[in-house]
């Protein structure tokens, strides 16, 4: 199989952490005989820098003829406290993700057991969970008009959704649904929004097509509480854009690390893929940031390539490096590992050299460690 990526590194730890994506990528390459080509594009205050735009349209264009996008992290602190600045590496993001289409957004969330002691939780409410966080992407408030008054003391953010909108997430949603536990939770705020109560007698509709899927209905801030109280409870959440970006980042504390937390962002014909990490530019450059949820990502976009064998070999290499303790210093900051140890370490599984070896002067080296 041939298929073009295309590759933004964006910002902070972006540029480290997608380079072990594409480590992983090329390690899947040679052992099932795929060709993966890259295109390198710009985009966020790395775009800013040098065009003053986040999101060049020629960025637009590349990523819009490309099999799929790969994307590290946009963000920068000098936007993020001048409120008065009016372009921001987040809009690019936004942006694309309009230009391109992708209406959703897929989160799996899922616990390890040999990291449950970094959790605020108890172990056993960790155990089992699994779900799947679909998130509408390209409505809402994110992308209603905003105002100003003039002398600067009133805002306003309109949030905005319509019929169609709502039907072709949830109809993908309820799809994911039939292939998992056949449970779906709607989490909205019907009881004072309208544009909520659009949501629920929309997705009431729909729930007739899938009489297999068992669906209930949740107020966002009951379900703020029971995914931190009963997380097994959930399998998986339909949920508005902004509802969706707080509460997929409250459940990054089931994995260990948000650093751990891939997405894929899917549209009619078009996919882009990124951890859920910010740029966390106090890290950017000291090889420490935790590229797992990078390479999870590039798992994703195999699944979205329908090589399932190939994104399965690149989750189970995953897991065997959290399980035997080969992290980064996010999750365990005494005996950690380099950014592109990590990297390297689930390479060299997916090309079978023996996880059962290991060189002792290259593991306090913090180098490759698999031979």
């Amino acid at each position: 199989m041939e298929k073009k990526i295309s590759v933004i590194f964006g910002d902070g730890i972006g540029p480290e952490v997608t380079k072990q994506a594409i480590k992983v990528l090329d390690a899947i390459a040679r052992v099932y005989n795929h060709r993966f080509r890259y295109e390198y594009l710009s985009m966020g205050a790395e775009a800013i820098a040098k065009t003053g735009d986040p999101l060049p349209e020629a960025t637009i264009e590349a990523c819009l003829a490309s099999d799929a996008t790969l994307v590290g992290a946009v963000g920068h602190p000098r936007f993020d406290n001048n409120p008065l600045t009016t372009v921001r590496p987040e809009q690019g993001l936004l942006r694309l993700r309009k230009a391109m289409g992708l209406y959703a957004n897929i989160r799996p969330v899922k616990s390890y057991t040999s990291l449950a002691h970094l959790s605020a939780l108890k172990p056993a409410q960790l155990e089992g969970v699994d779900i799947m966080i679909i998130r509408e992407l390209t409505g809402g408030i994110y992308f209603g008009q905003k105002t100003l008054s003039d002398d600067g003391n009133r805002a306003t953010d309109e949030c905005i959704y319509n019929r169609e909108e709502i039907e072709r997430v949830a109809h993908l949603a309820f799809q994911y649904a039939k292939q998992r536990r056949g449970k779906l939770t709607m989490i909205d705020k019907a009881n004072v929004l309208e544009t909520s109560r659009l949501w629920r007698k929309t997705v009431q509709e729909i729930a007739t097509q899938y009489r297999e899927v068992m669906v209930d209905y949740m107020f966002v801030d009951n379900a703020a509480t029971k995914l931190i109280l009963q997380p097994r409870q959930f399998d998986v959440v339909l949920i508005e854009n902004m509802f969706g970006d707080i509460l997929s980042a409250e459940a990054s504390v089931f994995g260990g690390s948000i650093g751990m937390l891939p997405s894929a962002a899917i549209g009619e014909g078009h996919a882009l893929f990124e951890p859920i990490h910010g740029a966390y530019p106090q890290a950017a450059g000291k090889d420490i940031a935790n590229p797992l949820g990078a390479i999870l990502s590039a798992a994703m976009l195999l699944d979205h390539f329908n090589l399932k064998d190939e994104a399965g070999k690149v989750r189970l290499a995953v897991e065997w490096t959290i399980h035997n303790g080969f992290v980064t210093k996010d999750i365990d900051p005494v005996n950690f590992y380099f950014t592109t140890t990590i990297g390297d370490m689930i390479a060299d599984l997916i090309v079978d050299k023996s996880p059962s070896e290991l060189h002792e002067d290259n593991i306090q080296l913090r180098k490759s460690t698999i031979i």
